[in-house]
C-alpha cells in the first residue's frame, strides 16, 4: 500500500477486503494480512479526511473574514 494512494483507491481496498471477509475467500494467514492492511488503509483515509476537513475549514473561515 502506497502513501501516495487516493482516498477513493483506498475505499475500494476496504471494500475487497471486506467483500472476501464476508465470503469466506480468506485462510486464516490471509486474513491476518488482510486485516492488518484494512487498519492501514482505514488509518489513510481518516488521515485524508481530517486532513481536507481542516483545508476547508481554513478556508470557510478565511472566506468569513474578508
Amino acid at each position: 500500500m502506497a502513501k501516495t494512494m487516493k482516498y477513493e483507491e483506498a475505499v475500494r481496498e476496504l471494500e475487497a477486503i471486506v467483500d472476501k471477509l464476508e465470503n469466506d475467500e480468506l485462510d486464516i494467514d490471509s486474513m491476518a494480512e488482510r486485516l492488518k492492511e484494512a487498519q492501514k488503509l482505514i488509518k489513510l483515509c481518516k488521515d485524508k479526511l481530517t486532513k481536507t476537513d481542516e483545508e476547508i475549514k481554513k478556508l470557510l473561515n478565511g472566506d468569513e473574514k474578508q
